[in-house]
């Protein structure tokens, strides 16, 4: 197979830090100096672009020590050369485009190359940038070429309708170790089943499958007293309720869309473990990406508690709420480092146990961060990941490629994760209108 090039824009490297030592076999790397010098002007942001922007310049810092990356670094055995460098000023540039504009310079690096014979790809997860390659006869690819689901209709909900004999909903209603049959559809460890009567369709059970040939689970008693005062309007919040209360299930990721308690129960859920009467770890951890919605309002005045707030808020707001709206407890709690709520920037890097972790509005990550994030997961640890995949900010990623669907559709088979995605609005009508409408 023809060896390539790979010319990477700052869009692939903002969404994967790594991707230079991981991502492209014996290849050769083409960074053009314009992506540098985009990449400083994303250094100093406090966000997980700003974070990936650094890790990349320490990188290629790294990587002079090893030789010259105007000539070329060899990036280990097996692996290819990473060379940065300009366009060549006498190449043949498409006239119609303006060589001004920043991407069209990363362009006119991808058709130097080219020019000289070279096998080039350009990758970038600018959706536009790779319109243009392809009507100038540039080859480029996403740099998440891995979709775990063709659509969001087609992701894993957690849950399943199965209908059974009559009998067996008997016999699963007298508290029987009864396994379910044989089923034609695939089932998942924690996926959750509605039991239907073939004789009458309002029978019915909730249950939970834990695998072939053992008995089926019964849902916690949660859903009469509720946690933290909070109860379960639907059959899909009694199997969140579940899921976030189980100490065996260490990873939980919850999809829904605006409105559907998603955030609040996994807030709730973390406080009657942390706080509260069941009291199984020490902390609580809240935090989401810090993803602006719509133009960004800029650099913000005052200290990194300040910085953060904005963005912060909507958690702070519910814990508040959970509270009572007892803001001298909460801010206690704070205090003492019981209740932590920050920017997910500062979770990278950490190894956190016996905590309970809430990673807010998951579907602004890619895959690479998220997997960073639950590899900060210690002993005693569990993770909850919420979010709704129909309302991205991050414009690196979509329905398909974010890291919250990556991990409810690579965790499914595994009994250490569950997953349920929430399909009723309890918010208000107006906004359960609005998200199903709008």
């Amino acid at each position: 197979m023809a060896k390539k090039t790979y010319v990477l824009d700052t869009s692939a490297l903002l969404n994967d830090s790594d991707c230079i030592n991981s991502s492209f076999g014996n290849n050769d790397i083409l960074i053009p100096l314009k992506v540098l010098e985009e990449l400083d002007k994303h250094k100093k942001r406090q966000d997980l672009v700003g974070a990936n922007s650094r890790t990349v310049i320490r990188s290629l810092d790294a990587l002079r020590s090893k030789g010259s990356l105007y000539e070329g670094v060899r990036l280990g055995k097996g692996k290819g050369v990473l060379t940065v460098k300009g366009y060549n000023h006498s190449m043949t540039f498409p006239p119609d485009l303006d060589l001004t504009v920043p991407d069209h310079q990363i362009l006119a690096v991808a058709l130097s190359e080219k020019e000289a014979g070279v096998k080039v790809i350009v990758v970038s997860n600018d959706i536009n940038m790779r319109v243009i390659c392809d009507s100038i006869g540039m080859e480029s690819q996403d740099m998440n070429p891995e979709k775990v689901v063709e659509s969001s209709s087609n992701l894993y909900t957690g849950f399943a309708d199965v209908m059974v004999d009559d009998e067996f909903i008997d016999r699963f209603y007298e508290n029987e170790n009864i396994a379910l049959p044989e089923q034609k559809e695939k089932l998942y460890a924690n996926q959750y089943l509605m039991l239907t009567s073939s004789l009458n369709n309002k029978k019915t059970a909730l249950a939970k499958y834990i695998g072939h040939n053992k008995p089926l689970e019964r849902l916690a008693q949660f859903n009469k007293k509720g946690v933290c005062g909070i109860k379960p309007r639907n059959k899909e919040q009694s199997f969140s309720i579940d899921l976030l209360m189980n100490p065996d299930i260490p990873l939980v990721s919850i999809v829904g869309k605006a409105g559907c308690g998603k955030t609040m129960l996994a807030i709730a859920a973390g406080l009657e473990q942390t706080i509260g009467i069941d009291n199984k770890y020490s902390r609580l951890i809240v935090s989401r990406p810090v993803q602006p919605m719509g133009k960004d309002i800029g650099f913000l005045p005052g200290t990194l508690e300040e910085k953060m707030s904005p963005w912060l808020r909507p958690i702070q707001d519910n814990l508040q709420f959970l509270m009572g709206n007892d803001k001298i407890t909460l801010d206690m709690y704070m205090q003492k480092g019981v209740i932590e709520v920050e920017a997910i920037t500062y979770i990278r890097g950490r190894s956190i146990s016996n905590a309970y972790i809430i990673i807010d509005e998951a579907q602004n990550l890619s895959m690479h961060e998220i997997k960073t994030i639950i590899t900060r997961v210690g002993e005693n640890s569990k993770v909850v990941l919420t979010g709704d995949i129909e309302q991205i900010d991050n414009v690196y990623v979509d329905e398909t490629t974010n890291g919250l669907t990556y991990v409810a559709e690579k965790f499914k088979p595994y009994d250490l994760a569950g997953h349920i995605t929430l399909m009723t609005g309890e918010r208000s009508k107006v906004a359960t209108l609005a998200s199903r409408i709008l």
